[in-house]
């Protein structure tokens, strides 16, 4: 492809990088990687020659290779968003992707964990100042909500213990918000912030920090997690985004508005959140079908 191509491309993508999170950039440079590919197997010169029906055939090649609904969803996310970029630098006079229609999605009800689970999980006195530090961690995904990037991410300044808030900065799509914190949660952030300053370098301002004393990353979370499940014997596989799921389905079980879960989540669309209700749904049916005398079955 001619030099302006691809330099139309490199600054697309330097503009997501500063805009959006490093996963989406990386994401979308592969999906655009591959996208130019296809483009220059087909001939294809300049981005203004391209057609909504090379993008139909470029999804549908992907699709023979295996590549998921959801991928495919996101390759032409990626694409639609180049275009769009070339648009308003006048370069295209309208977006060849736009008339394309993803793949259905399957959604598929998240994964949760019982009332009873989860104080399971969390009914525990810590061995060690890690453990009190994992306790934390787990009271705060359960608590408030949060996504394992931004429970990293935290730092002191942005905990409220005495008036039981947490800033979440920059959360998905680069946007802040005040979460809850639970009782529960503030007494084990407590017992962690009175030992984390044995384990802390100087000036580091993580709230969770690792043994060698920098911000502890998300491998080390996911992994403590499972080390912990498997020391309660939970039998299902037990990871950071579970208990958020948790966090969800728990609230709208008891009554919780939709609209606050939302805020709470962090959800830019309410759709993604109506999915909880769907849990709920299933929690009342399973209720229904064991207490109502008219639906339990017959013992034989």
């Amino acid at each position: 492809m001619e030099p302006e191509v691809l330099d139309s491309l490199n600054r697309f993508l330097e503009g997501c990088e500063r805009r959006g999170s490093p996963h989406t950039q990386k994401a979308y440079a592969r999906d655009l990687e591959q996208f130019r590919h296809f483009c220059e197997s087909q001939t294809i010169e300049r981005w203004a020659d391209v057609m909504s029906h090379h993008v139909r055939s470029h999804l549908s090649a992907r699709h023979r290779q295996g590549l998921s609904a959801r991928s495919l969803h996101r390759e032409l996310a990626a694409v639609r968003s180049f275009f769009d970029f070339l648009m308003k630098r006048g370069e295209l006079a309208e977006n060849p992707a736009r008339a394309v229609r993803a793949p259905k999605l399957s959604r598929k009800l998240p994964r949760t964990l019982d009332v009873d689970q989860v104080a399971g999980l969390l009914a525990a006195a810590p061995a060690d100042d890690l453990e009190a530090r994992d306790l934390a961690m787990w009271e705060l995904f359960y608590s408030s909500g949060l996504r394992l990037s931004e429970l990293v991410k935290l730092d002191l300044a942005d905990v409220d213990r005495p008036n039981g808030w947490v800033l979440v900065r920059e959360g998905k799509g680069r946007k802040s918000r005040y979460v809850p914190l639970g009782r529960c949660a503030v007494e084990a952030l407590a017992h962690w912030l009175g030992a984390r300053a044995a384990y802390a370098a100087d000036g580091e301002a993580a709230v969770f920090v690792s043994r060698r004393g920098g911000r502890i990353a998300g491998r080390t979370v996911q992994a403590r997690l499972y080390s912990w499940q498997c020391r309660k014997a939970i039998d299902q596989h037990v990871h950071p985004h579970m208990l958020r799921h948790s966090f969800a389905s728990h609230l709208l079980e008891s009554g919780g508005d939709l609209r606050a879960v939302q805020e709470m989540l962090g959800h830019a669309n309410l759709s993604t959140t109506q999915i909880y209700t769907h849990l709920d749904f299933q929690h009342l049916a399973s209720v229904y079908d064991k207490a109502h005398p008219r639906a339990k079955k017959r013992e034989r």
